[in-house]
């Protein structure tokens, strides 16, 4: 028997699918359709292993929809645009370009080598220009809608990249690339007005259930909804022109429990009132020091500066407050001020406790009496003697001792809030208002490897959108990276051109498009990847919705809010149908793949990582190749990372297993939400596991040609069960449950005393079964059986209800608790006709010693229990 030898199998199957246009996606009315998606990859020039599993699901649903008689579109491409490549130039002398395509090139070999039913006649990058120039289209449709536009904003800079960045882009208050401090910085920006349909995507989340309710826990608290308390604070001692302070809070309940007010270091106010004092200038320009995301600004101490003007509490113009300008307030956020309410808030009481401010609960555990606040409570500790901030749910009941109603009031929250905005109206103090925590897309950037974004600038007719038949706007070849900054702005004869309104002397805008506008929309190009405009109406009407959409948890708020955000866009604009304003169908964020970390220490302390392939067990140490003395430590099993250098590369896997085996391990060893552990040892069992098949398959010729009736129908039987349990594991998403059945009839069929017939026909539909899994081992297996055509392009088999009905059934026997044996009888067999089988064995009879039980227990079809 000739071995199974996967180096020549593999390519030979994956040239027959291509020459055959199995995987191309064709529309078809007289089909349904399946869209099947994975997040497609950046071009960093290798595949890793999260690569091969991430997308290995994705082709066992497209195979398997494509056998159940789907149209498929299950494309590739490449978000291809960053500051990576920008680095790359840098640092290599290259253009971004060419490192970009280059990487393309070689991550497409590798791709190929999986075998995966990709439809790449579909493919492109998102820096092809017939790409982005689709995306301008867009753009400037989206400016004709107002949902892009431009404004002064306060923004993230990095000095050293001379770019904006992104809050998730900002680490510990440094570039996520450069390590340089970030500043905030206000500069004219473009937005996208997602903001617009806070509350349709807040409300939408209920409607995908298919969608994981970590990541709908996760957009909803990032759109942030809440019902608050509008009012404006009196001013005292302001800048002229400066007569009150409009804030927002969502805890009405409190508004007698403040001692300070605060603003952002960029308030209008704050401005004002920087011109005039240099300290106040200094301490803001501090504060613009500190990143503008949530995470920096909660971990950075609390700093305040207090202005000397006075607010005036909207009910009580007598009650006056301090007014500081603080670090930990963002005009981003509400109104750009804050009411300071220490005893509930703890940045609050954090900052009054800095500043020796008072503190002033207005509520307290609904328990909570005099008495008790004599002797003090374990459980709580008022904040005014040194306790946290007391923060509990809006539904919680607690007693109001500060409030607008009567002291002493039991009452929840939310029930204290509802009453005081009520009389806050009444009384013409303050309105109720529902706000949204999502603010506006921020989509400028500062660099040249990005989306050129599609206007000019003239001083007689202002911001002017280029015509859409000038479109694309190429990006110039001919660029000098030699000096920081946007190498955009240095291009004379790229930047400077005529007016597309008046023909007059105009500038082109050198920002770029924020590369998360590139994956925004990719989904919807793929429908109709060719098309002069960037959909093709009767394709998208077709293949949209996604049907299925595979990728990271690491993507579940921005880049999935922001792709809900533009199909939104895209349908007001006219490039997708009303069912594409929610994208995505169905999602699935795949686990994480680890592996286990090998490192040995200096004598300095300096950590020295080390390969997988670097080291070896030597009688029972763990050592270097290189340097058996050398004893390595072996780490905890964590996420795959080039810095530790715990990654295993899969092209060294597939050459020397196959791809089938690389794509078996990944299915197999656990359920694909969570992470898998990456061990040579897995990958070698996933191997002999796949030649055990090969080699079944290689030997149902040798079998006799008449076997034994009763054991056909047996392997019949289990046939029929195995199609049923990995079709519901597929259909599932349990590879892992469909990868064990398949192991479990390998192991019956290899046992099996059915004749050829029978073992033909069941490894035949064991093909079948394991073609989206192993599609190479399963097209070879196929072939060698005489099967006719692609197992690619046959019917997935079905399950005869009929055979999936056991005739008969093992029920154990226990005797006080413990299993002593056990007991096969028809299934259909009642009761009675059970407990005398029972009884009649050697067993019980043994156990009675002539004597009769105390307890049958029978729980027909399960188990017997029989108490002595």
């Amino acid at each position: 028997m000739a071995r199974y030898a996967a180096g020549e199998i593999e390519p030979k199957w994956q040239d027959a699918w291509s020459e055959d246009e199995t995987f191309k996606a064709v529309r078809d009315p007289g089909k349904p359709k399946y869209y099947v998606l994975e997040m497609f990859p950046y071009p960093s020039g290798d595949l890793h292993i999260g690569h091969v599993r991430n997308y290995t699901m994705g082709d066992v649903v497209a195979r398997y929809k494509l056998a159940t008689g789907h149209a498929v579109l299950h494309p590739m491409g490449w978000d291809a645009f960053g500051l990576p490549a920008e680095n790359a130039a840098q640092e290599r002398k290259v253009h971004p370009g060419d490192w970009t395509y280059g990487n393309i090139a070689n991550m497409k070999a590798q791709f190929s080598k999986l075998g995966l039913s990709l439809d790449w006649s579909r493919e492109f990058a998102t820096c092809d220009p017939d790409y982005y120039g689709k995306q301008q289209a867009m753009f400037i449709d989206m400016m004709e809608k107002g949902l892009a536009y431009r404004k002064n904003a306060v923004v993230n800079w990095d000095p050293v990249d001379m770019t904006v960045l992104a809050n998730e882009q900002v680490e510990d208050g440094r570039g996520w690339r450069s390590g340089a401090l970030v500043e905030r910085r206000e500069l004219t920006q473009w937005f996208f007005r997602i903001s617009q349909y806070s509350d349709e995507l807040l409300a939408a989340l209920d409607r995908l259930d298919n969608w994981p309710d970590k990541v709908k826990t996760m957009q909803r608290n990032w759109i942030g909804k809440s019902q608050g308390l509008a009012f404006s604070f009196g001013l005292k001692g302001a800048p002229e022109g400066f007569d009150d302070l409009p804030v927002y809070t969502t805890r009405a309940d409190t508004m007698r429990g403040p001692s300070f007010a605060a603003i952002a270091a960029d308030h209008p106010l704050a401005r004002a009132l920087e011109a005039q004092s240099p300290e106040v200038a200094a301490f803001c320009a501090q504060c613009r020091r500190i990143g503008t995301s949530e995470e920096a600004l909660e971990t950075a101490e609390k700093l305040g500066f207090d202005t000397g003007v006075k607010v005036t509490h909207p009910a009580d113009p007598d009650w006056e407050l301090p007014l500081y300008i603080a670090n930990f307030v963002l005009m981003d956020y509400g109104t750009g001020a804050i009411i300071g309410c220490p005893a509930h808030d703890q940045r609050d009481l954090d900052f009054a406790r800095k500043y020796d401010l008072p503190v002033h609960s207005v509520f307290v555990p609904a328990w909570w009496t005099d008495e008790v606040a004599d002797h003090g409570s374990p459980d709580y500790v008022p904040p005014e003697r040194g306790g946290p901030a007391f923060v509990p749910a809006k539904t919680e009941t607690v007693k109001y001792i500060r409030w607008f109603g009567e002291a002493g009031t039991e009452i929840t929250c939310q029930e204290a809030m509802d009453q005081t905005l009520a009389l806050f109206d009444e009384n013409g103090w303050g309105t109720a208002r529902t706000q949204f925590r999502l603010r506006d897309w921020g989509l400028s950037r500062q660099r040249y490897w990005g989306c050129p974004i599609p206007v000019v600038h003239c001083d007689a007719c202002g911001v002017v959108p280029e015509k859409k038949e000038n479109l694309p706007v190429e990006l110039p070849k001919d660029i000098d990276f030699d000096k920081p900054g946007n190498p955009l702005d240095r291009h004379p004869t790229w930047r400077d051109v005529a007016c597309p309104s008046c023909g007059g002397p105009a500038k082109r805008e050198t920002d770029t498009m924020d590369t998360f506008v590139d994956s925004s929309w990719y989904y919807a190009r793929f429908t109709s990847p060719r098309a002069e405009t960037p959909t093709d109406a009767e394709e998208a009407a077709y293949w949209m919705n996604v049907d299925q959409y595979i990728g990271g948890i690491e993507h579940a708020i921005l880049h999935l809010l922001y792709s809900r955000f533009f199909a939104r866009a895209m349908n007001a604009t006219g490039h997708l149908p009303e069912k594409g304003v929610e994208p995505f169908d169905a999602l699935f964020t795949q686990g994480m793949v680890t592996h286990e970390t090998y490192s040995t220490r200096d004598a300095t302390g300096r950590t020295t990582w080390y390969f997988p392939s670097d080291v070896e067990e030597r009688d029972g140490r763990t050592v270097l190749k290189s340097d058996p003395a050398v004893e390595v430590t072996v780490g905890p099993s964590i996420k795959m990372s080039k810095s530790k250098r715990n990654v295993v590369d899969p092209v060294a896997i597939i050459d020397h297993y196959g791809a089938d085996t690389a794509r078996w391990f990944v299915l197999s060893d656990s359920p694909p939400e969570r992470d898998v552990e990456w061990t040579a040892s897995g990958a070698e069992a996933a191997h002999r596991h796949l030649s055990r098949v090969w080699r079944l398959a290689s030997e149902v010729d040798e079998t006799a040609v008449e076997g034994d009736p009763e054991a056909d129908q047996d392997l019949l039987r289990a046939l029929h069960r195995t199609i049923h349990d990995v079709t519901m594991g597929i259909e599932s998403f349990g590879f892992n449950s469909a990868v064990a059945r398949l192991y479990a009839f390998t192991n019956q069929l290899s046992k099996s005393e059915a004749g050829r017939g029978a073992k033909r026909e069941a490894m035949q539909t064991l093909a079948q079964l394991m073609a989206p899994m192993t599609p190479h081992l399963a097209e070879e297996i196929w072939q060698m059986l005489g099967g006719k055509g692609l197992v690619a392009r046959e019917e997935w088999p079905e399950a005869d209800p009929a055979l999936l009905v056991e005739d008969s059934v093992t029920m154990p026997i226990q005797i006080n608790g413990k299993r002593r044996s056990e007991i096969t009888v028809p299934a259909d067999m009642g009761r009675a006709e059970i407990e005398k089988l029972v009884l009649d064995t050697d067993t019980v009879q043994k156990a009675l010693n002539g004597g009769s039980p105390k307890k049958l227990i029978v729980v027909p079809g399960r188990i017997v229990n029989v108490v002595v």
